[in-house]
């Protein structure tokens, strides 16, 4: 690619908003020098959408799927103007195109986003669904249980270490016996 025309970034949000997989693949052949995440991760819109975020919105699977293939994506942005995720962006893409909408949420939370994050109006993913669309719903509600499960058994993992690691310094406390003070202290009553 030569130094005239579009970045990098400025491509890969077209590529996003179009689907266009052949533009994708060129970039990729081409972004050698760069750290293909970097671009994905910080090229942004006006209204701070990455292209993750714009081939949610519009539906683009392909480009969505090969963004997901890469190592180190980010799949929790949140944009600028209304806080959302490409969840989110997913959700409000499945008002027109459910089938289509709930496979790219599916996608996405395959690939590990946060069913649970919330946006600038306080809203999940699953409170934007509007029209009847009962496999997005359970789909979502889902994967916040899931994560509120995985949540919960980090946290109990954590007091668990941490109570098993209070036991072994209490009880090796007490094997080493009192300490020289103590000893005085009682040898002179």
């Amino acid at each position: 690619m030569s130094d005239e025309g579009a970045s990098f970034k400025e491509q890969i949000l077209d590529v996003a908003r179009r689907n266009n997989t052949e533009l994708f693949d060129e970039i990729l052949a081409n972004a050698a020098g760069e750290q293909i995440s970097d671009i994905i991760n910080h090229s942004k819109d006006a209204l701070g959408n990455t292209p993750l975020h714009l081939a949610a919105k519009y539906g683009s699977f392909e480009v969505l799927d090969t963004i997901l293939d890469q190592e180190g994506t980010e799949v929790d942005p949140v944009n600028v103007i209304d806080g959302d995720t490409p969840l989110h962006l997913a959700v409000r893409y499945s008002e027109t195109e459910p089938e289509h909408g709930a496979f790219i949420a599916e996608t996405l939370i395959e690939a590990g986003a946060d069913a649970r994050i919330k946006n600038k109006g306080g809203f999940t993913p699953v409170q934007l669904i509007h029209n009847e669309n009962p496999q997005l719903r359970e789909l979502l509600q889902s994967a916040e249980y899931a994560a509120a499960l995985e949540q919960e058994g980090q946290l109990n993992s954590e007091y668990y270490f941490q109570r098993d690691l209070n036991e072994k310094l209490t009880l090796k406390d007490e094997d080493d016996g009192p300490s020289d003070d103590e000893g005085s202290a009682s040898d002179s009553d």
